[in-house]
């Protein structure tokens, strides 16, 4: 197989870039123009990885801030350079369309239409065993998107502060194991309880049965950096919270702490029984102090969009994708979305998973975070609840969306469901590759490439832009044998014909291509001589006075048999070379020329005389006998 040569562009990619958003006529680039197309393609200005063009742009901003207008965004070949250079890597991926989800527009259209459909839902109560929780507006309804390559939307109340409450818990698990390893089950199991979420019991290990209930989780957050001071602790998961959000909001609710640590009998009772069964690690702070560090974290305050990022985070194997830190290791990334799939939404878990099939984690403030693992991360926010403890819009979106897109853990991604949308599958491009793929194969010759392709179904007949099929290819190159599996085995279509009126013989013949002429002349002498016998043995043959076209049938009888003698040693060879070519044999259907038979085999004897060099064939056709009556004359005889 010939090797090709790629030619790329020479220049820079911050020229291509420059060139992409020129103005007409002009030598000037608008970095305006530019910043909407990145925001059309998911990428917002407030993300880190474009802070160091943002700032440039910022820059020349502030030296034209005197003239108030926004003549600065039109900006020269080397201004503009340097403005995109720090961010050419991220630009590029994003123009070129290489971020996850291709279709954003699409997309995040069909999330809006969830959205909107979701805010007539106004089933369940809001919180109210706390008063910060039951003071909540039922009408908020907030989402945000971050997907693993940095992709962002948001609707809604999706700023709204909100505390992380049982949220927390899936990222309060991932800090401990990803410093502590295996080594935190010693202390807490990982099955479904299959008891409510605070219920005072242990698992027949005598541990408490996953870190997703209060008992598990206060006995996590007594081994997050068990034995440092109480204050460098929470100094520590409050960075580890910032750089899993990428450096989004992360707050505190002293308020919520407050209420929290007065209402927590249940808590405390759960904490003296564990301790009691001796659950706690040795070395660990006091009872209170466990309880009070595991209050403030569920007291931790954050919005939609950072949420969405620390999801997407998880989704992306523990790497944020806005700073490219590693977060999270691995192992312990993919064990704290097992244990969400499994116990993440309170007793509605097993229903949650048998409907949605995504790991996801709820609180009682009504904030909600799913993952689609190497995807995206969401982060829904809803305060009314429904009877299991989970906010109800944030559920029904869940639900709705896995009406729309086959983001199901069990949707099948090869046979999909033709009603569901994958925005990860490159749409638009499949009939375009296989006519790359296949033009290009004849192109060189490979005659693997086009055997694997005839084998998936692929239409051999399909054409480029300009009419021009594989046969052309094959024809024009001189592949002798690509072009016999093409007209023995896959029986392609030799009449099709360009935009220039060209079939693949006149290409033949343009290129000299000797061989391929001989083996195109065969093969329409041959599929001639296949329509006439099936038409002789075809009941209307004998209804002489029935069919119009009678006349240019026996013409084409009689130049069928006067040449039928030409190639059919030829053909047999043909035959037994397609044999070798491809021994599973060929399709039932042929296609060929329907019309004008009498006239192609005189085309072809006229081009046989023609050929240069005299060879058997040649000689052949001059040795050519009178031929035998017409079919019908054949018929009236018997």
């Amino acid at each position: 197989m010939a090797v090709a040569n790629f030619e790329f562009r020479s220049e820079c990619p911050e020229d291509v870039v420059f060139d992409l958003f020129k103005l007409p006529n002009r030598e000037e680039a608008s970095i305006g123009k530019l910043i909407s197309v990145l925001r059309g393609l998911g990428l917002q200005p407030d993300d880190p990885r474009l802070r160091g063009t943002m700032d440039k742009v910022r820059e020349a901003e502030g030296a034209h801030a005197e003239e108030h207008s926004d003549a600065w965004r039109h900006m020269t070949r080397e201004q503009f350079k340097t403005c995109v250079r720090p961010c050419i890597a991220l630009i590029s991926r994003a123009l070129r369309n290489q971020l996850i989800i291709t279709n954003w527009s699409k997309f995040i259209g069909k999330i809006r239409e969830t959205f909107d459909e979701c805010r007539s839902e106004t089933g369940g109560q809001v919180a109210t065993y706390i008063p910060q929780l039951a003071r909540a507006d039922p009408k908020q309804w907030g989402m945000a998107i971050c997907t693993i390559d940095g992709q962002q939307f948001s609707l809604g109340d999706c700023r709204a502060p909100f505390c992380f409450q049982s949220v927390s818990k899936a990222f309060n698990y991932a800090i401990v194991a990803s410093d502590l390893g295996d080594y935190v089950h010693s202390f807490v199991g990982h099955e479904p309880s299959g008891r409510l979420f605070n219920e005072i019991c242990l698992d027949p290990n005598g541990k408490p049965h996953n870190p997703m209930i209060n008992s598990g989780a206060i006995i996590v957050t007594s081994l997050l950096k068990k034995g440092v001071p109480m204050a460098d602790r929470y100094d520590f998961a409050l960075n580890e919270y910032k750089k899993l959000a990428g450096g989004g909001y992360i707050g505190f609710n002293n308020a919520t702490f407050l209420s929290e640590k007065k209402t927590a009998d249940r808590n405390y009772a759960l904490s003296y029984y564990m301790k009691e069964n001796k659950c706690f690690p040795p070395d660990c702070a006091t009872l209170r102090e466990e309880l009070d560090f595991y209050f403030q974290l569920c007291s931790l305050e954050t919005h939609c969009e950072s949420a969405a990022v620390m999801a997407a985070t998880m989704a992306n194997g523990g790497v944020c994708p806005l700073t490219e830190e590693r977060c999270i290791q691995s192992r312990p990334c993919r064990d704290v979305l097992s244990l969400m799939y499994s116990c993440g939404m309170y007793d509605y878990s097993g229903q949650f998973a048998f409907d949605v099939g995504l790991p996801a984690k709820s609180g009682v403030s009504g904030g909600m975070v799913v993952v689609v693992p190497n995807l995206m991360g969401i982060c829904l926010f809803s305060p009314p609840l429904d009877r299991m403890g989970n906010s109800t819009r944030g559920v029904y979106f869940c639900q709705k969306l896995i009406d729309t897109f086959n983001f199901h853990n069990y949707d099948s991604l090869l046979h999909a469901d033709s009603k569901k949308m994958d925005p990860r599958r490159r749409l638009g491009n499949t009939e375009t590759d296989l006519v790359v793929n296949l033009l290009y194969a004849c192109k060189n010759g490979d005659l693997e490439t086009v055997r694997r392709l005839y084998l998936q179904g692929v239409n051999l007949n399909i054409s480029d832009y300009d009419g021009r099929t594989a046969l052309h290819l094959a024809a024009c190159e001189g592949h002798a044998l690509l072009l016999k599996f093409l007209l023995n085995i896959a029986r392609v279509d030799y009449t099709i014909k360009d935009r220039w009126g060209h079939m693949a013989l006149d290409d033949a013949r343009t290129f000299h291509r000797t061989a391929c002429v001989a083996l195109l002349l065969k093969t329409a002498q041959r599929r001639s001589r296949e329509q006439h016998q099936s038409v002789s043995n075809s009941p209307s043959c004998s209804n002489t006075n029935n069919n119009t076209n009678d006349d240019e049938t026996i013409g084409n009888a009689v130049a069928e048999d006067n040449t039928s003698t030409v190639c059919s040693d030829a053909d047999e060879e043909d035959e037994t070379d397609g044999c070798c070519i491809m021994t599973m044999g060929s399709p039932a259907s042929s296609i060929g020329p329907k019309s004008g038979s009498g006239r192609t085999r005189r085309l072809l004897l006229e081009e046989v005389g023609a050929m240069s060099v005299e060879s058997p064939l040649t000689r052949r056709v001059q040795a050519v006998q009178t031929p035998p009556p017409p079919c019908h004359q054949m018929s009236a005889g018997n």
